[in-house]
């Protein structure tokens, strides 16, 4: 047994243990019929990425249930892996591309760029895999998976082709949403949409049949009404419906449009009514389907204005709203203006506005899809922690629109779709066919476009474990068991697992969804590039170590709810970490030579040595429910509380004078209890703080196996000891008690006393008589005294109660007399002196005509401050001159 260092720095083991956990394979996962499986497969993080906080608790949360499960006997299984990013990768890869080279992806063609892309992956995508190695995380990293690898990729394809053929895949022009910076579609879920202060923007549409005569419309977006084929209105509408049949003419543009009857306009909002333009708002173009409309595009792809758009063809779309509104109101068409906020749809990748627009792209038919989905929940196959959750994900199902899955980029899943060039034939297939089907034509191309990156991490719990193949490993760790991921996710990437395991498995991908908040800042603000609130874990990783980090995470977290970064929680994780590494190298120091056998120290234990048996037993037990819980904060905590408050403050204080005492049976008993529970609640902490728990492991003796491989402490009924318990509690309320009037009257807690007890209760003079130790030990009291009255008590004393007996202490013992009247006519005077010269500045008319209201209430709440002081000293003279 090596001697463990004085000091704990946690930089001397951290990246030594994390690679001796490698070395020794200690989380690789095997296929052990005998042992129940249990799965996490890590939401991957993007190969572009750099850690960040809200990784940090992810994998922490992660690590920790893997941890708990591995020790509770699972064969446990978390499942690494980084996704590619389409867009993110292409973006950086094009930056790259013509920063060195002066090129666009177009000049070197496509081979050629996804050459570039997979080196770049090679060389930077591996990046944030090492980084999640620094917080401790047990993956299995022998089965890490990348969502474009050749299995990630043949399970893409195979979906891919299986949704075709059932009808659940197709090709058509419909509204989609359209970045015009980034040049590519965006499914409804990667919009994230911006409260952004506009305009309401109030247009006269004067009626074919009386030009005098308008109908006012209100657009957020004027540069659209080019696009305008008709405007709706309620048919229940009193102020329109004698209105529908009439045609109106868009104004400057000249075209005659309906009046049309639809039950989407919203009568309370704004006019009531609305202008109709079906290739740019995806509200309009379900309206202009029903009512068999013209589609009218009147923008390009790169946000400007097209030739629908007449003189403003070719203007940027912002550009020709400030233009064309100018235009209305000159020619008396704007009615009004008024200033509005208003949600704005951004592109999730460069945060610029989104406009919707029709184009021919390929969707997934959600409603077949969505149906099982929702059904899985309400049978219980997949639930939420908290349940609360469970309405954004039934929300989202149950209004869900066809998913948009085609993506203008190279860098992704190649769409398997190929056309034949000479009778437009579309054939879907794993493999480019050799000739068209229908007309024999080997004039054949590829479709250009890759698919939405969600289509692939979909698949992500199944694929990765060997889909579409029957493989062993999918055969015995899925479905899994539990996912881990932010609130922000959970139409992003659950709902999308769901639907694509139900659809291809026949079985729900995991059963729970375990949701966690964001990590904010100190202020509660979401950490942000441009606030600049961003704290990089690595950091905090080199200057506390992980598992400081990592506690800080746990400790006061909930499921579902955010939690901020604070950095004297950070600090306090760090004393908590300090606090063990110094308990447990005192425990360590005290141990010579072998410890005496279970059986030997049994028959000798102590009634503190059952108290801490028992309350560790105690501890795994609510450790243990609160993790079955998914109340990670809570579990933490009380291990927090097991080790500091009871372990160190109390059972190691209190069997001190049995370790310093003559060697024999007590002091071998005491030093076997220190090193049973110090194990136990090591392996408590393990899955929260894994470092420091296996190093000073590794100081422990009689340990054959790593701490990452122990057992669990399962609860043990045996080592439930109540009488000790409620014993040891008597006499730590009471030491709390003796050590309460010692505070109040500034007495030092060197200083000896006598303590006189009351008894209230049966049985507590046995307890207070045999605990005559335990109050020198913990309270400095030299002599016990127990009394059936108060009467027998007979000197001025000091007293409180608890529960059970009244404690009384001879004022004698605790203060020197004649010092401490000094001490009280010292600060009398002083008090006296204050108390005058507030009453002087309270009693001038000039000071009081003159200062501020706030300042005389300063002055008037000091005033009563030291005349409460002084009536105190007052007070305790009058006592001590009886």
């Amino acid at each position: 047994m090596n001697n463990i260092p004085s000091k704990y720095n946690p930089k001397e083991f951290e990246e030594k243990i994390y690679s001796a956990w490698m070395e020794e394979n200690c989380f690789k996962a095997e296929i052990n019929k005998d042992k129940k499986p249990f799965t996490i497969v890590m939401p991957p993080p993007n190969i572009t990425g750099q850690l960040h906080m809200g990784h940090a608790l992810d994998m922490t949360l992660q690590d920790v249930l893997t941890r708990w499960k591995r020790m509770e006997g699972f064969e446990a299984l978390w499942l690494p892996g980084s996704d590619h990013a389409s867009i993110a990768t292409e973006v950086k890869v094009v930056e790259k591309l013509k920063k060195e080279e002066g090129k666009t992806k177009e000049e070197i063609g496509r081979d050629e760029f996804l050459k570039r892309a997979w080196k770049w992956k090679e060389e930077y995508g591996g990046k944030i895999v090492e980084q999640v190695k620094k917080l401790g995380n047990s993956c299995d990293w022998s089965r890490e998976r990348f969502t474009m690898d050749e299995g990630c990729n043949e399970a893409v394809i195979e979906f891919f082709i299986s949704l075709y053929n059932k009808g659940l895949i197709y090709k058509g022009n419909r509204i989609i949403n359209w970045c015009p910076d980034c040049h590519t579609t965006l499914s409804d879920a990667e919009v994230e949409y911006e409260d952004t202060p506009g305009k309401y923007y109030y247009v006269k549409y004067p009626f074919v049949d009386n030009p005098d005569e308008f109908f006012i419309i209100a657009t957020t977006r004027p540069e659209t009404i080019f696009g305008d084929v008709a405007i709706a209105a309620h048919p229940e509408d009193e102020r329109y419906k004698h209105l529908i049949g009439r045609k109106v003419i868009v104004p400057l543009v000249g075209r005659e449009i309906p009046i049309i009857g639809d039950e989407y306009p919203d009568m309370t909002k704004g006019t009531g009514a609305l202008k109709i333009t079906p290739c740019h708002d995806p509200n309009d173009f379900e309206i202009g389907l029903r009512h068999n409309l013209e589609q009218l595009n009147c923008m390009n792809e790169d946000g400007t204005m097209n030739e629908v758009a007449g003189k403003y063809n070719g203007m940027d779309r912002y550009e020709c709203r400030k233009q064309f509104v100018k235009d209305l109101e000159e020619n008396g068409f704007m009615l009004r203006t008024e200033d509005t906020d208003h949600n704005v749809g951004t592109c999730y990748r460069c945060h610029n506005i989104i406009e919707p627009r029709v184009s021919d792209q390929w969707f997934v038919k959600m409603d077949p899809l969505a149906k099982p989905a929702l059904q899985a929940n309400k049978d219980k196959k997949v639930e939420f922690v908290p349940e609360r959750f469970t309405k954004i994900y039934t929300h989202w199902l149950e209004n869900i629109r066809d998913w948009c899955i085609s993506r203008q980029l190279w860098w992704g899943h190649r769409i398997p779709a190929y056309y034949c060039q000479e009778c437009g034939e579309i054939m879907v297939a794993k493999e480019a066919p050799p000739k068209c089907t229908k007309c024999n034509s080997t004039n054949i191309k590829q479709d250009e476009d890759v698919l939405d990156t969600w289509f692939s991490s979909g698949l992500w719990p199944f694929s990765t474990l060997g889909w579409p193949h029957e493989t062993e490993d999918l055969k015995y760790f899925y479905p899994t068991d539990v996912l881990v991921t932010g609130y922000d996710i959970i139409f992003f990437w659950v709902v999308r697992m769901v639907f694509s395991a139900l659809e291809a498995t026949g079985e729900s991908p995991f059963k729970h969804v375990f949701i966690h908040g964001l990590v904010r800042d100190a202020e509660g603000r979401k950490m942000s590039k441009s606030l600049g609130n961003g704290i990089d874990p690595l950091e905090v990783i080199d200057q506390f170590g992980a598992d400081a980090l990592r506690f800080m995470l746990m400790t006061g977290i909930s499921p579902g709810n955010d939690t901020r970064f604070n950095n004297d929680k950070l600090e306090s994780s760090r004393n908590f970490a300090n606090k063990l590494w110094n308990a447990s190298r005192f425990v360590l120091m005290n141990i010579d030579g072998d410890l005496i056998d279970e059986a030997a120290a049994e028959s000798n234990y102590k009634t503190e040595d059952k108290w801490i048996i028992s309350r560790a037993n105690k501890a795994a037990k609510e450790v243990t429910e609160n993790l079955d819980k998914f109340e990670l904060g809570m579990a933490a905590q009380r291990v927090y509380d097991f080790i500091w408050n009871e372990y160190c403050d109390w059972y190691i204080e209190i069997v001190k004078p049995r370790l310093y005492g003559e060697e024999g049976l007590d002091k071998d008993t005491a030093r076997f209890v220190l090193i049973k529970v110090l194990k136990n609640m090591l392996k408590l902490l393990h899955p929260f703080m894994p470092f420091i728990t296996e190093e000073i492991w590794s100081y422990l003796p009689n340990v054959d196996n790593r701490l990452v491989k122990e057992q669990w402490p399962f609860y043990n009924e045996g080592e439930n000891f109540e009488k000790a318990e409620s014993t040891m509690e008597f006499i730590m309320e009471a030491v709390r008690s003796i050590r309460n009037i010692r505070a109040e009257m500034n007495v030092v807690p060197s200083r000896k006393a006598r303590a006189i007890f009351v008894p209230s209760k049966e049985g507590i003079k046995e307890y207070i008589e045999s605990s005559a130790l335990h109050f020198a030990t913990l309270a400095n009291i030299t002599e016990i005294k127990v009394v059936s009255d108060k009467s027998m008590i007979g000197e001025d004393t000091a007293s409180s109660v608890i529960d059970g007996t009244e404690i009384y202490l001879p004022l004698s013992d605790l203060i020197d007399y004649k010092k401490e009247i000094e001490r009280l006519e010292k600060e009398k005077t002083k008090l006296q002196g204050e108390l005058d010269r507030v009453n002087n500045k309270l009693n001038n008319e000039k000071f009081m005509s003159k200062a501020p209201e706030n300042v005389v209430a300063e002055e008037k709440e000091k005033l009563a401050k030291y005349q409460s002081m002084m009536d105190k000293v007052a007070e305790r003279l009058e006592q001590l001159n009886k």
